[in-house]
């Protein structure tokens, strides 16, 4: 009879692991919480060794490290990102076909990346090939007395 109180409060501590982790948010006190239910629940015939709790708290903080390094990288990249845009702001970009020039008006950002709006309203993914000069200067293939303006629908 034991047998199935301890199979019930197996499959109840493995309906709350899995639902924890569904959740995607399993923070320190989730881990001590399930530590304590697993050490609680444990077969006292064959216990868990104290260095197996140890093993398991030390891969935890390694985990919780590896995120707080990825969002902290994630962060800085937002922000290489936007410091690259914003110094398009401004400035020709065409891209490599051809198919699109124009002045730099705005950036916007996406949650999967960057795009420059140009004055003639195409939008250009930041991670395109494109050329970039001062929105002042000629374009390098016209005549020297020509229009500079390469706003091509």
């Amino acid at each position: 009879m034991t047998v199935s109180a301890v199979s019930s409060t197996t499959s109840a501590t493995a309906t709350s692991s899995a639902s924890a982790l569904s959740a995607q948010t399993v923070d320190y006190q989730s881990f001590l919480k399930l530590l304590v239910a697993q050490m609680k629940n444990q077969d006292p015939t064959a216990p868990m060794e104290s260095t197996d709790y140890v093993a398991q708290l030390a891969t935890f903080s390694q985990v919780e490290q590896s995120i707080q390094m990825n969002n902290k990288l994630q962060s800085m990249l937002l922000g290489n990102t936007l410091t690259q845009a914003s110094d398009l702001i401004g400035r020709h970009v065409e891209t490599m076909d051809g198919k699109a020039s124009g002045i730099v008006k705005q950036v916007e950002v996406y949650s999967d990346g960057t795009v420059l709006v140009l004055d003639n309203g195409t939008k250009v993914p930041m991670g395109a090939s494109f050329t970039v000069r001062e929105a002042t200067a000629a374009a390098p293939d016209a005549p020297a007395g020509s229009d500079t303006d390469q706003s091509e629908a």
